[in-house]
Formats: structure tokens, sequence, C-alpha cells
């Protein structure tokens, strides 16, 4: 069927854009001789991430454990985990999945190693874990680098836990103020991660992994520097309003949402179908990733979601309301696609307008 057939919301993804995605980050991977695992939160649809896989991708990363456990269900049996895994319940998963697959998770404190060390007393395989650095963005990781060393010593003094690496996520770089501030940030963050790779080198570790994150640098194809193993980019898959306006182009925005035309109280007011709990209320308000507004109308060149209540999209554009009707559909870009795939159920690949798969996102609403 057409996909102006399909009820309202939808979210739907453009499958011949989802293909050059996919391409574009696996032949870049490729020139820079580092292995591809993207971050599946993006999307949370197996589907993709086996698509990712055939691709070029060697596995991929999830944010939660519960994300972990339904990629496995579906065959990916190579998963890192970049987030801290605090309480037993959670960790007594993974022991069990570390039985069936090759999964790994990150760690910042030494609190986590004594913590994973209890629970996996016992266990066939010592639990695999990554150190976060921090390297900008003012969320978790390790900070000084006494701290590193002390939580070192920790992981070689524990019988259960093995380090496999070290990552890092430079999530800052979307609030570069333009491509070289970018690339900056990048290198910043780029060169302290290799550092502490080399600290714990330089302490008799066998650093396997170094993986570095975020998509901004990596779309725009800058060098990645020699000791870097790893990229974990996500939006890259899908896209969206914010990493479109980074790039300066919405040619690779690969996924909308479909909603229905319900009321023009005014010459300039439309509203349609879709509010905050099917776009979010998510906007971007720094550097090159700013959003105007809560998404862009894909079919009309300078339109935008004004506003949102839970249910409503709020559109004032006298033009678009002369040229649109009640009952009309239109496709809206999002700012930010990865908490977007979160309210959905499914999914609708189209090609040339018609829908030629439904798939189900798995992984929704698997925060714990």
């Amino acid at each position: 069927m057409n996909y102006k057939e399909i009820d309202t919301p939808a979210l739907l993804i453009d499958e011949t854009v989802l293909n050059k995605n996919l391409k574009y980050m696996s032949d870049y991977a490729a020139e820079q001789k580092v292995k591809l695992r993207p971050h599946t939160k993006t999307h949370k649809m197996p589907h993709l991430a086996l698509k990712q896989t055939a691709h070029g991708a060697e596995g991929i990363t999830v944010a939660k454990v519960g994300e972990a456990e339904i990629m496995a269900v579906y065959g990916l049996d190579d998963i890192f985990i970049a987030n801290q895994i605090v309480g037993k319940q959670k960790l007594e998963r993974i022991k069990k999945l570390s039985e069936q697959i090759n999964i790994s998770f990150g760690v910042d404190s030494i609190h986590h190693i004594e913590e994973i060390d209890e629970v996996f007393e016992g266990a066939s395989k010592k639990a695999q874990v990554l150190i976060e650095i921090e390297v900008g963005e003012e969320r978790s990781g390790i900070i000084e680098e006494i701290d590193y060393k002390l939580l070192l010593n920790s992981i070689r003094a524990s019988k259960n836990v093995e380090l496999k690496g070290i990552f890092s996520h430079d999530g800052h770089t979307y609030k570069a103020v333009d491509k070289d501030d970018c690339y900056d940030l990048f290198m910043t963050a780029t060169t302290r991660t290799l550092h502490f790779a080399n600290v714990a080198r330089d302490m008799d570790f066998e650093v396997e992994t170094v993986s570095i994150g975020s998509t901004p640098p990596f779309m725009f194809g800058f060098d990645i520097p020699e000791g870097v193993t790893e990229i974990r980019p996500g939006t890259y898959i899908l896209m969206d309003g914010s990493q479109s306006n980074a790039i300066d182009s919405y040619a690779h925005s690969a996924a909308s949402v479909l909603t229905t035309i319900i009321s023009k109280p005014t010459a300039e007011r439309v509203i349609t179908d879709v509010g905050a709990k099917g776009l979010t209320a998510q906007s971007r308000s720094k550097g090159l990733t700013t959003t105007e507004g809560f998404g862009k109308i894909k079919e009309f060149e300078g339109v935008h979601v004004h506003g949102v209540f839970d249910e409503h999209a709020i559109i004032y554009n006298q033009e678009f309301s002369k040229k649109v009707s009640i009952g009309d559909k239109v496709r809206i870009i999002p700012n930010h696609i990865c908490p977007v795939s979160n309210l959905y159920h499914k999914a609708y690949i189209v090609n040339d307008g018609e829908v030629v798969k439904e798939i189900d996102i798995a992984a929704q609403g698997k925060l714990q």
C-alpha cells in the first residue's frame, strides 16, 4: 500500500536513504581502518541492527540491559552496553547473557568492580568491562588520572573482572559552533581517550579496545587518529533534524513521522494528530545542530512545528495552510530521532512511496 494509507501517527523509514546511510558509515569505518559498532538505541529495532552487521558492523552498542537481551534473542551475539550497570539484578542478567553471547559493559568506579566481582563469582568467564573516560560532555566517566589508576588496580585485584578496553562519548560535539569547532572538540576528546589507553598500557594492562562515539565527527568524515580501534555512531542510520542541520543537508534523513491534519482553526494555524507523545518536545538550541521549532515538515520548505501538546502539533504558516486540507497527511522530520523511536511499537519501511515492510521496534520501552 501507499504510505499515505497508513493510520497516523506512524514512524516511516525511507529504504533508499537508509541503505545509503548504512553504506556511508560502513565505507567510512573501512577507510579509517576501525571497527564499526553502531549504537542501536537510536532505533531499537533488531531488523535494523542486523542490517548494520550485514553492512560490516562487527558488533552493536546498546544503552540498557533490556536492549541487549532483546537484541540477543534476534541473533545479535556481540554486544557492548555503553553505560555503567549498577545493581545485582541487572548484573545477574548480564551474567546470564555472557553464557550465550559476547557481552561487555561500562564502568567508572571501584564500586562497580566490587559489585561485579561479587555477582560474577562462579561464572564460567570473567565479566568484560570497558572504563569510560569523560572527555568534555560532562556526563559519566573517569575525570582524574589518579582515580583511573586506582580503578585499574581494583580490576587487577579482582578475581572475576577483566579489562577489555576504554571508551568515551564526545556528545558535546553536537553543540559545536561550526565544523572547525567540531573537529577541535573531536580531536581533544580523542587525544584524551588515547592518553588514558596509554596509561593503562604503562601499568601493564592489555587494552584491546579503544572505542569512541558520537555521529557528528563521522558525518564530517574527519580522519580518526591512530590507536582508536572502534567507533560507535548511532544517529547516522536514520538521522534527524539536528544532525541534518549540522551537515546542512536533509538528504540523509531516512526517518519521519506521518501525521494527519485534523484542524485549521485560523488562516495560519494548522493542527495535526501527533504531539509530544509521538514527536517529543525536544529541540536543540546551541551550535550547528540548532533546530527551529519541534520538527520540520518534509514536504514543505521552511515549515516547522511551532509547538506541541500531548496529542497535537501546532503549525503557524499561512502559505502552508492554503496548500493543505483537513485529512491530508504530511511527514515531520523529528529534531531528535532516538527518543522518537522509543515511542512507537512498529515502523514502516517505505520505498518510492510504497510500504515494503512493517518492522517491530522490539526494544521499545526496554529502559531497565
